[in-house]
């Protein structure tokens, strides 16, 4: 029975989850050969081992040929002339990808719930019918392989069971497409709805440490909210880090852990 343990003593992103994940047993090379079976091009992969505050982990990071990352969202205007189609994908577009992609089953069916909880809470927050949700072409391509990614990694790991740490997030306000956001952002803010997901803030970071791809990912895959398992054995551990600058180490731990026989 192998566990894995999410300490998220600084939050959680859709890299910092790959970073950890990576920094633990998988095979860099073996890990792109896998996510290339997504089929899309525009983007390359990016890992190397670094440091911050001298402990060392993975850097994950997407990327892209064109244009910025992260936009996230963009609402659909009807009338507005600032929206070409090409600039924005629907859900069901983002699906489509995923289901022509030669990927696993539990890798496309786990991605697609992920995209399916953080529509349904933009929608929700931008009071919009899910169809009318878009992502930005660009932020769209930069989720898929996050989120793709994330999965293709905990598919190589063998996992049975996901357990975390209640979650800690900054607070504060934060600068996003809309203008400035309080922390937690709104659309995290509504993923938590009836879910059990215990989250911590803390007040000397003034910055979002969970994304809503990082509470996506631990609303589809964490069983059980705990602190570190006492009955098993350790088989490694890894570091994944953010790319936000804090006054402390920005990385997601994970832990491997294998049951005492």
């Amino acid at each position: 029975m192998r566990t894995l343990y999410l300490d998220a003593f600084s939050g959680i992103s859709g890299d910092m989850f790959i970073g950890a994940l990576l920094d633990l047993v998988i095979d860099k090379q073996a890990f792109i050969d896998k996510l290339s079976n997504l089929n899309v091009s525009g983007y390359s992969i990016d890992i190397k081992k670094v440091a911050q505050s001298s402990i060392y982990g993975m850097d994950f990071d997407v990327v892209l040929e064109h244009g910025q990352k992260d936009m996230g969202f963009v609402e659909h205007h009807h009338g507005s002339h600032h929206h070409h189609h090409h600039d924005a994908r629907h859900l069901s577009e983002v699906n489509q990808i995923i289901d022509d992609s030669s990927l696993s089953d539990y890798v496309k069916s786990n991605a697609k719930k992920v995209f399916m909880y953080i529509a349904e809470a933009e929608a929700k927050v931008h009071n919009l019918p899910i169809e009318e949700v878009h992502f930005h072409e660009v932020g769209a391509l930069d989720s898929i392989i996050d989120i793709v990614g994330a999965f293709v990694a905990l598919e190589m790991l063998n996992i049975d069971k996901v357990v975390a740490s209640p979650l800690t997030d900054g607070s504060g306000f934060i600068k996003v497409a809309h203008g400035m956001m309080p922390v937690p952002v709104p659309a995290v803010m509504e993923m938590r709805v009836n879910s059990n997901i215990p989250i911590n803030q803390n007040t000397d970071i003034k910055t979002e440490l969970i994304t809503p791809t990082g509470i996506g990912i631990v609303k589809t895959i964490v069983s059980d909210f705990a602190s570190i398992p006492s009955n098993q054995n350790i088989i490694k551990v890894g570091y994944g880090f953010g790319k936000r600058k804090t006054e402390q180490l920005n990385a997601l731990r994970a832990v491997l852990f294998e049951k005492k026989k």
